[in-house]
C-alpha cells in the first residue's frame, strides 16, 4: 500500500448488483438448498396469502448481498499486501418485506467503517426491489488474513 494510513478500502467505497428474480432462480435454489417448503414452491398454496403468490428465500436475497461482498473485494483484487479478505459474516440481518418472483432486486454495498488494526471493514447491505420498498438490510464484515 502506498500511504502509510491507507487501507484497501475506505469509508464510502460502494458497489451495486441487480438481478430480476426468475422462477427458475428460486427452483434451482430451493433444489441445491432442499428448501422446497411450499411458501416457496407452491403457488396454490400461497394464492390465498398475504402475498396472493410464491415468495423468494431470504436466503436467495442474502446470497445477491454476498455477490456484492465478492464485487467489492474484485475491486481491490491484486492489491493485497500479503492479506486475503475473507467474509466473517453478516451481522443484523432483517428481512423487511417480502422479495417476489420477477421482482427486480437491487443490491447497495457501502464500506461505513474501516478497522486497521483488526484487519476488518463493516459495510452496510441494502437490498431494494424495483419500487425502492427495503427487502432487506445487513451489516457485513471482511476481515484481511495473512497469505500462507
Amino acid at each position: 500500500m502506498a500511504a502509510e494510513d491507507a487501507f484497501y478500502l475506505k469509508v464510502g467505497d460502494h458497489v451495486r448488483f441487480s438481478k430480476t428474480v426468475a422462477e427458475s432462480d428460486v427452483y434451482l435454489f430451493a433444489g441445491i438448498t432442499g428448501d422446497l417448503a411450499p411458501v416457496h414452491t407452491n403457488q396454490q398454496y400461497m394464492s390465498q396469502s398475504f402475498y396472493g403468490q410464491r415468495i423468494v428465500h431470504g436466503v436467495l436475497v442474502m446470497g445477491f448481498m454476498s455477490t456484492t461482498s465478492s464485487m467489492m473485494v474484485a475491486r481491490i483484487s491484486g492489491e493485497e499486501d500479503g492479506e486475503v479478505p475473507v467474509s466473517l459474516g453478516y451481522d443484523r440481518v432483517r428481512f423487511v418485506k417480502a422479495a417476489l418472483m420477477g421482482d427486480t432486486v437491487t443490491v447497495d454495498y457501502e464500506i461505513t467503517e474501516v478497522d486497521r488494526e483488526r484487519r476488518r471493514t463493516m459495510a452496510a447491505v441494502v437490498a431494494r426491489n424495483q419500487h425502492g420498498e427495503t427487502l432487506a438490510v445487513a451489516q457485513h464484515i471482511l476481515k484481511w488474513v495473512r497469505r500462507g
